[in-house]
């Protein structure tokens, strides 16, 4: 089935764009247009489901619900590498910033013998 084969370039394509080009501002802008995409999609699937098995047809796809099931599948995958990768960037600042605010409130070490007032040895 050529379907077989587009969503597989697709995935990896998909994959690695976004390992590739993480962070920045066209990867952002490229997420969001792939959402209102696939919605402007669905919105259509919905109003028009005989089109949608019709373009099944042409894909080698026999229904045109199996077509959006396989959408599906894509999406719901890239949006949970998303979803793992913002937070492990998360996970990540966080740290840095523990860090940061653990190296600012350091004190320096006192040394032996010359303790805190009101601490010494009896």
């Amino acid at each position: 089935m050529l379907i077989q084969y587009i969503l597989v370039l697709f995935s990896f394509a998909v994959l690695l764009l976004f390992l590739r080009k993480r962070g920045t501002t066209k990867s952002a802008a490229s997420v969001k247009l792939a959402f209102m995409l696939f919605v402007v999609f669905g919105i259509y699937a919905v109003l028009r489901p005989g089109d949608v098995t019709v373009v099944a047809g042409w894909l080698g796809v026999g229904r045109g619900t199996d077509l959006l099931l396989y959408a599906l599948v894509v999406v719901f995958t890239f949006t949970t590498l998303n979803a793992y990768l913002r937070f492990k960037e998360l996970e990540l600042r966080y740290a840095r910033l523990a860090r940061a605010i653990a190296l600012r409130q350091a004190e320096p070490p006192v040394p032996a013998g010359q303790g805190p007032a009101g601490a010494e040895r009896s």
